[in-house]
C-alpha cells in the first residue's frame, strides 16, 4: 500500500492545495454554467467550513449528518468536518422523515447539513426525538424566512463565519488535521435496511486510502480522470469516485445541477469514467430501444444488423479481436454506435462500471456490443467499495473477476465470500453483536454466496435469499431476477419460490418503454393501472418471460406470474433508499396476489 501517501484525506486535500493550488479540482454546475473550484479554493473552502461547524458549538470528534442531492457544498461538509477531527454522515435525500430522524438519532449528529427547505422540513418534523442536535445549516434558502434563527442558519453565513474565525487564528485547522490518523473514522455509512433497521458502517481514514488504492488500480484511473458524481454520496460506491479516489489521485469531479439533467449534464462533461448502478444501466438500455422504436425504417434495420453484426465477440478484449472483427466493429461505431454513445454521453469514456447490486448479463452484452467498456464490480459498505472487479483486457461473462488491489478474499463455510484488508470496516456504531457477526478472525463474512473458476470469482447470490423449492432445488432468485429484467418491458421481477412447487413471479413493467410499445400498437390506455391490466402488455410480458426461461434452467422457470398495477414505492416501505426490494414487506403485502399464483386442487 506504497502507491498514495500515508495521508489521511484532509491531509491529501492541504497536499494538493500546496503542489497545485491553481488547477481545477471542482466543476458545479449552476443556471446552466459550469463553474470551477481550484485545489486551492476547494481547500480554503472546506476549512472555512470547518471552522464554522466549530462556531456552531459542534464538539471535539462531532458528527455531521449531510442530507442533500451531490453538489460542491456535500463534499465541502465532509471534508470540512474531516478537517476539524469530526465524522460526516450522509443522510439519502429520497428518505422520508422517520428514517431520516432513525439516522439522525442513531449517529448522534449534532448538526445537520440540508440542501433546501424540503429537506429542512423532514427534520423539523422529528426535531422532538432529537435532543442531541444543535443546528439545522441550510445550502439553498429559498422560503426560510419564517424559521428559527437560532435553529436554522445559512450554508453560506456558516462558511462566512469560519472565514472570519481562520482570518483571526491562521492555521487553526492544521493542527486539527494534523492530530488525525489513518486508523480515526472519517466517515459513517448506514446500510439499505433491506431486512431490518440500517446500521452505521464506520470507515477509517485508512478504510477510505486502501479504497482509493483498490479502485484507482482496477480500472486504471489517474489525475486525468472526469467523473461526473451524480449517484447517493451517502452511497459507499459514489464516495469512492467522488470522494476517496479523486482526493488521492488530484483528478476532476463534476457536479451537474440535479438528477433530473444527468443525460445531458453527462453530454456536456464527456466524462473519462463512469459508474452506473444496474438500474442506471437498464434505463439507458431502456431509453435507447424507445429510440429505436421511434425511429423505426432503414435507421433501425441498420442498428439491428450492427448489433447483431458484433455482439458474438463484444466480450472480447480488443487486442484478442480478428482483423475482421476489428473493421466490422470499426463500421458499425461509424454509422450506429458512435451515435449511440453520445445519445447516452458515453462516447469519451474509457472505463465504465456496474456495481452495487446484480445485474443481467444480456443488459452488460448490449453495453459492450455497442463499445461502451464496461467491467462488473463486487463491494459493499462493509469493504470500503470495491473489493472484487473485472478488467478491460479479460471480460468473462458472468463474474465479477478477482480480488482488488490490496484485497484477500476466499470461499468460506456453505460457500460464503470472505474478504480481509485494509478496505474492510472497523465496526457498526453502537452495535457490538453486528460487528461480532460480520468481523471474525479478521475475515469480513459478506453474506454472498460465491462461485470461483480460474481465480474469477461469480456472485450466486445472498446467502439468505436462496430458496429451497418443495422438492427440494436450490435456486438463487437474483440470476432469474436479472435474466427477466434483461427484457426492456420489465422494470421489477421478485421471484417466489420457497417451499412451492414451481417458481412464480410478482412483475412491475416499466412504464416509459411499455407506454411507448402501446403507443406503437395502437393501444389506449390513460394511467399505469389501466396499461398493466391491458391484455395485450400482459401477452407482451409473457413472451418477454418465456424468452428469459429459454436462458435458465428447468427448474428456476417461472411458471405463473402477476402483473403489478403500481410502482414499488421507497415511501409505502417496498424499497429501500437504494431501490432494494425489501422482500418480506413485499411477501406480506402481496399475500393474497402471491396465493393467487399457487392455486390448491
Amino acid at each position: 500500500m506504497a502507491d498514495f501517501p500515508q495521508l489521511t484525506l484532509p491531509q491529501m486535500l492541504r497536499a494538493h492545495a500546496e503542489a497545485m493550488p491553481d488547477r481545477v479540482a471542482v466543476l458545479q454546475k449552476d443556471f446552466g454554467i459550469w463553474n470551477p473550484l481550484t485545489w486551492r479554493q476547494y481547500h480554503e473552502r472546506a476549512c472555512d467550513v470547518g471552522e464554522g461547524l466549530l462556531a456552531l458549538g459542534l464538539g471535539e470528534g462531532g458528527h455531521v449528518a449531510i442530507l442533500s442531492e451531490n453538489r460542491v457544498e456535500w463534499v465541502l461538509a465532509q471534508l470540512g468536518v474531516n478537517l476539524i477531527g469530526g465524522v460526516a454522515i450522509g443522510v439519502y435525500p429520497t428518505s422520508p422523515a422517520n428514517e431520516v430522524g432513525y439516522v439522525l438519532e442513531h449517529s448522534d449528529s449534532e448538526i445537520i447539513v440540508c440542501e433546501d427547505q424540503e429537506q429542512l422540513d423532514k427534520v423539523i418534523e422529528v426535531r422532538g426525538q432529537l435532543p442531541k442536535l444543535r443546528r439545522v445549516v441550510v445550502i439553498e434558502t429559498k422560503g426560510l424566512r419564517g424559521y428559527s434563527q437560532d435553529f436554522v442558519i445559512s450554508f453560506a453565513a456558516m462558511e462566512g463565519m469560519g472565514h472570519a474565525r481562520r482570518t483571526k487564528a491562521p492555521g487553526s485547522e492544521r493542527s486539527a488535521s494534523a492530530d488525525r490518523g489513518l486508523d480515526d473514522i472519517a466517515l459513517m455509512i448506514y446500510t439499505s435496511g433491506s431486512t431490518g433497521k440500517p446500521k452505521g458502517a464506520m470507515l477509517s481514514y485508512r478504510n477510505l486510502r486502501a479504497q482509493a488504492i483498490a479502485i484507482a488500480d482496477r480500472i486504471d484511473l489517474d489525475a486525468q480522470t472526469v467523473h461526473l458524481s451524480y449517484l447517493p454520496l451517502c452511497h459507499v460506491a459514489e464516495q469512492m469516485v467522488t470522494v476517496m479516489a479523486p482526493i488521492y489521485l488530484g483528478s476532476r469531479i463534476c457536479f451537474g445541477e440535479s438528477l433530473r439533467t444527468v443525460q445531458e449534464d453527462l453530454r456536456e462533461v464527456a466524462p473519462s469514467s463512469f459508474l452506473g448502478v444496474p438500474r442506471i444501466w437498464e434505463k439507458l438500455h431502456s431509453s435507447i430501444h424507445i429510440r429505436m422504436l421511434e425511429a423505426g425504417g432503414y435507421r433501425r434495420a441498420l442498428y439491428e444488423w450492427a448489433y447483431r453484426a458484433c455482439e458474438p465477440f463484444a466480450e472480447k478484449s480488443r487486442a484478442d479481436r480478428s482483423l475482421r472483427e476489428r473493421v466490422t466493429f470499426a463500421l458499425c461505431y461509424l454509422f450506429v454506435f458512435r451515435a449511440l454513445q453520445n445519445y447516452i454521453g458515453l462516447r469519451r469514456t474509457h472505463i465504465a462500471m456496474t456495481g452495487a447490486a446484480p445485474i443481467s448479463p444480456r443488459i452488460v452484452r448490449f453495453f459492450r456490443t455497442i463499445g461502451v467498456p464496461l467491467v462488473e464490480v463486487y463491494g459493499m459498505t462493509e469493504s470500503s467499495g470495491v473489493a472484487l472487479g473485472q478488467t478491460l483486457d479479460h471480460l468473462v461473462p458472468g463474474s465479477v473477476g478477482p480480488a482488488a488491489k490490496g484485497v484477500e478474499a476466499r470461499v468460506g463455510e456453505h460457500g460464503e465470500l470472505l474478504l480481509k484488508g485494509d478496505t474492510v470496516f472497523v465496526g457498526y456504531y453502537k452495535n457490538p453483536a453486528a460487528t461480532e457477526s460480520s468481523l471474525r478472525d479478521g475475515w469480513l463474512h459478506t453474506g454472498d454466496v460465491v462461485e470461483v473458476e480460474n481465480g474469477e470469482f461469480r456472485i450466486v447470490d445472498r446467502l439468505k435469499d436462496i430458496m429451497i423449492t418443495a422438492g427440494g432445488k436450490n435456486l438463487s432468485p437474483s440470476e432469474i431476477e436479472n435474466t427477466v429484467k434483461g427484457s426492456p418491458y420489465i422494470k421489477e421481477c421478485i421471484v417466489i419460490g420457497e417451499a412451492r412447487k414451481y417458481v412464480a413471479a410478482l412483475i412491475q413493467i416499466d412504464f416509459e418503454t411499455v407506454a411507448k410499445w402501446a403507443e406503437e400498437k395502437g393501444l389506449s390506455y390513460t394511467n399505469f393501472r389501466s396499461l398493466a391490466e391491458n391484455a395485450a402488455v400482459r401477452e407482451l410480458v409473457d413472451t418477454e418471460i418465456r424468452a428469459a426461461n429459454d436462458q435458465l434452467a428447468q427448474v428456476s422457470h417461472i411458471r405463473r406470474f402477476h402483473l403489478l398495477t403500481k410502482e414499488l414505492d421507497h415511501d409505502d416501505d417496498e424499497v429501500t433508499a437504494t431501490m432494494k426490494v425489501r422482500r418480506s414487506s413485499i411477501q406480506t403485502k402481496y399475500a393474497g396476489e402471491i396465493a393467487s399464483l399457487y392455486p390448491t386442487g
